[in-house]
């Protein structure tokens, strides 16, 4: 059977040039994109993606691209996907509220995949040998989680925000190994594109930023380049230690961080495990999961790493923070 993908913001740059090369490899692939307008332009240049239109910023709009897909899942594919490419983002040069009431780039670039990934766990699992690839950035480097203003309301900076969704995503990825590498044969990873030419950068910006982004953009590669290790991760079985000899770094268990289709030490804060464990849980509650998860199909006492219970007694969730 076909290997399945899953890629959101499929419909151009990076997403769309990964699709395309997992067509090419005889993969079958299941895209979003933000408007229906989107999704039919890039089904016009190739008819072999399958999109579902769906604006990431709304949780009610990713619960209902996760509903679609999972049923073309069943329908399709025996009910698993084998890969989940979170590649969509965004950046906004002004502080923007989504619909649920939460900063855009926190929304787009962190939740949404949260949210995504977690609905469809169920698929993941089914495929025995499940990935889960997010795009992040590295803006992610010496920048830590405003744990006081996580939507940034107060004295809103744009690139200080860009760089924590940025950073979310990597602590994302560690949390998601944490609890479901062992378990379900599930490996997350967290990308680094570098700088790629493509118009993130000018879609919700402007005057100055949006100048600067047009001249720097030219300086980056390609997106088809800059796909190449998401196919990388997706095709090739990564074995532990494997890649000692590639970065000057200290050996560690298992290399979530990718660059250039080679291991990349992250930054420090990146690899907290309380911070990690701390983001999760206010996660699930700005995504309405706390309630829902002890009763979710991959929740349960069996599947949840048991060192996470002594980490969770000592952490303390600022009530402000999701609201």
């Amino acid at each position: 059977m076909k290997r399945v993908i899953v890629i959101t913001g499929a419909t151009s740059g990076i997403g769309f040039a990964a699709a395309k090369e997992f067509i090419k490899r005889g993969a079958a692939v299941i895209g979003t994109g933000r408007s229906r307008e989107s999704c039919g332009k890039a089904a016009e240049k190739n008819r072999d993606i399958t999109y579902i239109a769906a604006d990431l910023s709304s949780q009610k709009q990713v619960r209902d691209a996760a509903a679609k897909i999972s049923l073309l899942a069943d329908s399709r594919y025996r009910g698993k996907i084998d890969v989940l490419v979170n590649n969509a983002g965004t950046f906004s040069g002004w502080y923007q509220a989504t619909e649920d009431g939460y900063e855009l780039q926190f929304a787009v670039n962190h939740l949404a995949p949260f949210l995504l990934t977690n609905l469809l766990l169920p698929e993941l699992r089914a495929s025995g040998k499940g990935k889960i690839i997010t795009i992040s950035s590295g803006s992610h480097y010496h920048t830590k989680i405003n744990w006081k203003d996580p939507m940034n309301r107060k004295r809103y900076n744009c690139l200080k925000a860009y760089k924590q969704s940025k950073l979310a995503n990597v602590l994302f990825s560690y949390e998601l190994n944490r609890r479901f590498s062992e378990q379900f044969n599930i490996r997350a990873y967290a990308v680094d594109p570098g700088l790629v030419n493509t118009g993130i950068g000018e879609k919700r910006t402007g005057g100055l930023v949006k100048w600067f982004w047009g001249i720097r953009r030219k300086h980056g590669i390609s997106p088809e380049k800059a796909a190449e290790t998401i196919i990388y991760l997706a095709q090739r079985d990564l074995e532990d230690n494997t890649f000692e000899h590639l970065i000057d770094a200290p050996v560690e268990k298992n290399w979530i961080y990718w660059k250039e289709c080679r291991p990349k030490e992250p930054g420090r804060y990146s690899k907290d495990g309380a911070a990690a464990l701390r983001l999760w849980e206010l996660s699930e509650r700005l995504c309405g999961m706390a309630e829902q998860r002890e009763t979710a199909a991959f929740k349960d006492p069996e599947t949840e790493n048991p060192d996470l219970s002594g980490t969770r007694s000592v952490i303390k969730i600022d009530s402000e923070a999701a609201v």
